[in-house]
């Protein structure tokens, strides 16, 4: 027998109420802990007759969940969402709404379309009319990011390379999600490079929830804004020119984590071998895209390791005034080498830490990792990291973080974790009362029988 409509809307009640607290509190969690950088956010949802209505609101609750860890405000963060099948429709414009809760009420709204799959189409329209100025979207500026998620499970019916590019050209980063039976190389043709980082599949709408801390931990602005950066990067004949290679490849993966601009990250580059080299001194490129192409011109030395040198040089040169360094900046030098170095580095390594440098040291091969160690800052579990292989350094990329925040910063740089990690036990707890109020709702029916 069922409850009577009059007890049952109670129970219900109680239950939402205890969700509606947690929820709340949650959302509360994040209040202040993490802002992040402004941003203009389209949000592209293929709603085609392949996703399901059941599937469809899992991507609802996915765009919900990212947008709640967001800064949202008018000067801070603007949100878009693209909802497309065969036709494309303009759910809500970055002009639209200016407060989170404004924003999710109106993603709940959303209803599918049902019909093809025309994703070239929509990125058409997020380039043109999307992310246009009459829409909300704001003067393209190095103060304020571009980007679009697009979230889609086939393959599209048009053609996605070219207009990917436009966008991409227009300054526009775009993250493909692919779900289930996706053609993962029309992902890879509409990504930003790296597609490492811009690139993500899940094997069913229900597992698409995991891929919010990403989203969330992508937008915070907290990890490197005024951030002096120097890497000094060992080129000794051990490494050969192929592995050279790779390891400009991965220097650029993390110039394209930061956030480059004259008044925010600043990047200087410094090769050494037997002896050092600059190849670029901090502040003369502002902007990420001539940063990455002076990284692709720089030329193998080849010779020694001297590995103890170049951290001289670090001190001595490459953070003065004189060469770019700004005062009262945070200072970070990421090390890497792949052997022993031929000189003593125990100086220059403790002197850099004194100095107050944030020291990353990353070794490849035949790297020493107490060397490592001596010149990673502590704690050293985040600021060392070994492979055995040149081509598992793009793992290496995704790990490290350059993370410099005061520490009366309201956005502490463990803030986000902190929250994921909050909010999981909330959501934990809350499920536990959902479950044991389930089973005081199966008693009161057995007891109406």
């Amino acid at each position: 027998m069922m409850l009577t409509p009059p007890l049952f809307l109670l129970l219900l009640g109680l239950i939402g109420a205890q969700a509606t607290v947690d929820t709340r509190t949650a959302a509360a969690m994040a209040a202040g802990l993490c802002k992040t950088r402004p941003t203009d956010l389209v949000f592209i949802i293929d709603s085609s007759r392949s996703v399901r209505p059941s599937e469809f609101e899992q991507v609802k609750v996915f765009l919900a969940k990212v947008i709640e860890g967001l800064d949202v405000g008018p000067n801070a963060t603007r949100v878009g969402v693209v909802n497309y099948a065969s036709r494309v429709k303009n759910e809500v414009s970055l002009k639209t709404h200016r407060t989170k809760a404004g924003l999710v009420k109106a993603v709940t709204k959303i209803e599918p379309l049902s019909t093809g799959t025309m994703t070239g189409l929509s990125i058409q329209f997020a380039l043109n009319v999307a992310f246009s100025e009459g829409e909300g979207a704001r003067v393209k500026s190095n103060d304020v990011s571009k980007v679009a998620i697009i979230v889609t499970d086939g393959r599209p019916q048009d053609n996605v390379k070219d207009i990917a590019q436009r966008a991409r050209d227009a300054g526009i980063e775009i993250f493909a999600i692919g779900v289930g039976r996706v053609d993962m190389s029309t992902l890879k043709q509409m990504a930003s490079d790296p597609l490492d980082d811009h690139v993500d599949y899940v094997e069913s709408y229900s597992v698409i929830e995991k891929l919010t801390k990403k989203f969330q931990e992508a937008f915070c602005a907290c990890s490197n804004s005024v951030t002096d950066v120097v890497f000094l990067i060992d080129g000794s004949k051990s490494i050969r020119p192929e592995n050279f290679e790779l390891v400009k490849k991965w220097i650029n993966q993390i110039i394209d984590k930061l956030d480059v601009a004259e008044t925010k990250a600043h990047v200087g580059l410094v090769q050494y071998s037997s002896s050092v080299r600059q190849e670029f001194p901090l502040g003369r490129y502002n902007n990420k895209k001539d940063l990455k192409d002076a990284v692709k011109k720089m030329a193998y030395m080849e010779r020694g390791t001297m590995t103890g040198q170049a951290l001289r040089y670090l001190l001595d040169s490459s953070f003065s005034i004189g060469q770019g360094a700004r005062p009262g900046v945070a200072k970070v030098g990421i090390v890497f080498t792949d052997g022993r170095s031929q000189d003593y580095i125990g100086d220059a390594a403790k002197k850099a830490k004194e100095h107050g440098f944030r020291m990353y040291a990353v070794g490849v091969g035949n790297a020493v990792e107490d060397e490592l160690k001596e010149i990673a800052s502590e704690p050293t579990g985040e600021h060392y990291f070994y492979t055995a292989d040149f081509k598992a350094m793009t793992q290496i990329s995704k790990k490290l973080q350059i993370n410099i925040c005061q520490e009366d910063d309201p956005c502490e740089c463990d803030s986000l974790v902190k929250f994921q990690k909050k909010v999981e036990d909330a959501l934990q707890a809350l499920t536990k009362k959902l479950e044991s109020m389930s089973k005081r709702i199966a008693m009161l029916e057995n007891k109406i029988v």
